[in-house]
């Protein structure tokens, strides 16, 4: 089975283009379109309505392009939307939820911390999957003015170390051996992460674990690109794209968007 249709992928902004890149990594030969609403970011911070209701306007954005699966690369879209989004289109959808299972799996202090905005933490599906792993301790830490300096391209600012260490801190004084990036931002804060972790606790986000699910929906039921040429690929935005493209390295063009 083959499908020349590209792969659609939307999130509040830039922070998808993390999980664009691993789904890039492991389908170079797809098509893939990327939508960054961050006219509209942060998310974690709207109403269930509000994100539903920007969930549907991106979906249909991408399905007027043609998209044959489409990536929800954000986890507060993932986890207040994804239920409505499956019910309402016929497209299969593939979600990003917070790597809970393999930390908690793996930590041998049985204890570990999830960085991640409100909107996640707070969703019914996140405390659904926390449930399930009654024996282990999860301390959560609510990201609060992380999304927007990352998407000023203030990635390296002392404002961004100050918050990441008063946010860390504590669960380091917790004992943490793996730490979840419950942000599809946050994979981008990483090396200044690593400057404040002791070396021993594992930092794991969602970006793989979606490339993967994503080539695997595609191979069972949608149809994988027959070409052995690089995909194509188009981002578009409907805000300043600077640090957009600056993100991608500037070796793609960006459109910006009146949406």
């Amino acid at each position: 089975m083959t499908n020349t249709n590209p792969i659609g992928l939307f999130d509040s902004g830039i922070g998808g283009t993390s999980i664009w890149k691993e789904i890039h990594g492991l389908l170079p030969n797809e098509d893939t379109i990327y939508l960054a609403d961050s006219k509209n970011a942060p998310y974690g911070q709207k109403s269930k309505e509000e994100i539903i209701h920007l969930s549907c306007k991106n979906t249909e954005f991408l399905l007027n392009q043609n998209a044959k699966i489409i990536v929800v690369a954000c986890n507060t879209a993932t986890t207040n939307a994804i239920k409505e989004l499956r019910a309402k289109y016929d497209v299969p959808f593939i979600g990003i939820e917070p790597a809970i299972k393999p930390a908690a799996l793996n930590s041998k202090s049985h204890t570990i911390g999830i960085l991640a905005t409100q909107g996640t933490l707070n969703s019914e599906l996140f405390h659904q999957t926390a449930e399930k792993f009654h024996d282990t301790k999860i301390i959560e830490q609510i990201g609060h003015g992380l999304v927007p300096l990352i998407e000023n391209g203030d990635i390296n600012s002392s404002e961004m170390n100050e918050l990441l260490q008063m946010y860390l801190q504590p669960m380091i004084a917790a004992h943490i051996d793996y730490l979840v990036l419950g942000c599809s931002h946050y994979p981008y804060l990483i090396p200044q992460i690593k400057k404040i972790l002791p070396k021993e606790i594992k930092i794991i986000d969602s970006g793989e674990a979606v490339a993967r699910q994503t080539k695997n929906v595609l191979q069972e039921k949608v149809g994988l690109h027959p070409g052995n040429q690089p995909g194509k690929t188009e981002f578009y935005t409907n805000a300043d794209p600077k640090v957009l493209f600056e993100i991608l390295e500037k070796k793609y063009r960006v459109t910006v968007l009146d949406f």
